[in-house]
């Protein structure tokens, strides 16, 4: 086991973990970041949204981060985290590998998985031809045929979204959608095309999207296609700890609720980024990353305040033992003092021996 006593381990080295940890290292706090290395955003060729940051890859994002964090005294290793239980000092983390770390206090940024419809020729389009977040990738494919393939209720807002970045919108129903009737005014009055059928597969030439296929047979030419997944926090840890996921709202997935500073129900115990909101861009993971950051960092400084207040006024502090010896003892030090007559100095009392 790493026999240093970290003031905060943090799970999971994306953009809400690495932010945190710079944020506790510029508090001088010691930190230790585990990343398993599975960023949601991999696929994907750029990061979106984030000022200075737009189109950098999401690996070189990650290794400046690292970077950050390193030059201000933080640990970042390589690792996936298998469980995590809490001790008397706090928290320890083992890993997959065995190796075991211990903190005063545990950040989980793990962030999400996206569920993916069971489609041929889906999965290898995701992050390319297949996106799902018009903010994120609606520039890049803006004025181009656009379809948005049918997986849930949200799927009409998501086809109304990207009708701002394209005229050419056509949704998808895949016998999942059932537009009500003022969703049929709205996708009528945005020229929305709309096609009933199930989707059999997503195609490619060459590794490019050309377009979809429904199950009785025809064929429809998009040049970018739109998905609605199901995000999965990666919570199982933080259930381990006594969590329990939430239904979002939305009904697009599920998340650990955490309060506006990243705080969750079990004490010592912090979330921030995808795991706990799962419509965060990177940007906003990196912003709560801070938050949860800095309010770690004052829970310690409140811990450390007690402990002081202890130390000074406790029943064992310097002047809690002072009035102790001064009830005992009285006006007698050393022994001396009840030996010496009135009036009579320290040599005096020596000759009367």
């Amino acid at each position: 086991m790493d026999t240093t006593r970290y003031d905060v381990v943090i799970i999971g080295g994306g953009a809400a973990g690495l932010s945190a940890a710079t944020t506790l290292g510029r508090a001088l706090r010691p930190v230790l970041v585990i990343d398993a290395g599975t960023p949601r955003n991999a696929p994907a060729a750029g990061v979106h949204g984030y000022l200075s940051r737009d189109g950098m890859n999401p690996g070189e994002l990650i290794s400046v981060g690292r970077s950050e964090v390193h030059s201000y005294g933080g640990t970042v290793i390589d690792g996936e985290a298998a469980s995590a239980r809490l001790t008397p000092d706090g928290f320890e983390v083992t890993l997959g590998d065995a190796r075991r770390f211990s903190g005063r206090r545990l950040l989980v940024t793990t962030g999400l998985t996206d569920g993916l419809p069971p489609l041929d020729g889906l999965r290898e389009q995701w992050g390319k031809g297949v996106v799902h977040c018009p903010y994120c990738h609606g520039w890049e494919i803006r004025g181009q045929k656009i379809g948005v393939l049918g997986t849930g209720p949200l799927s009409v807002h998501q086809a109304l979204l990207f009708r701002q970045w394209s005229p050419d919108i056509t949704l998808f129903l895949n016998d999942t959608v059932e537009p009500t009737d003022d969703e049929w005014e709205k996708l009528a009055a945005r020229s929305v095309a709309v096609v009933d059928g199930a989707v059999a597969s997503i195609d490619a030439v060459d590794g490019v999207l050309t377009g979809l296929t429904l199950r009785q047979g025809s064929s429809f030419d998009v040049q970018a296609l739109a998905v609605g997944t199901r995000m999965e926090a990666r919570s199982a840890l933080l259930e381990s700890l006594g969590l329990e996921s939430q239904e979002h709202p939305s009904g697009a997935g599920c998340f650990i609720e955490t309060d506006a500073m990243g705080a969750t129900a079990v004490p010592g115990v912090y979330a921030a980024g995808n795991v706990s909101n799962i419509m965060a861009q990177v940007i906003t993971a990196a912003a709560e990353g801070v938050m949860a950051g800095a309010r770690i960092n004052a829970d310690l400084i409140e811990e450390e305040t007690r402990w002081a207040v202890e130390g000074h006024f406790g029943p064992f502090s310097a002047a809690s033992e002072a009035a102790a010896a001064e009830l005992v003892a009285g006006h007698r030090r050393h022994g001396l003092e009840g030996r010496q007559t009135a009036g009579m100095g320290p040599a005096a009392t020596t000759e009367s021996r």
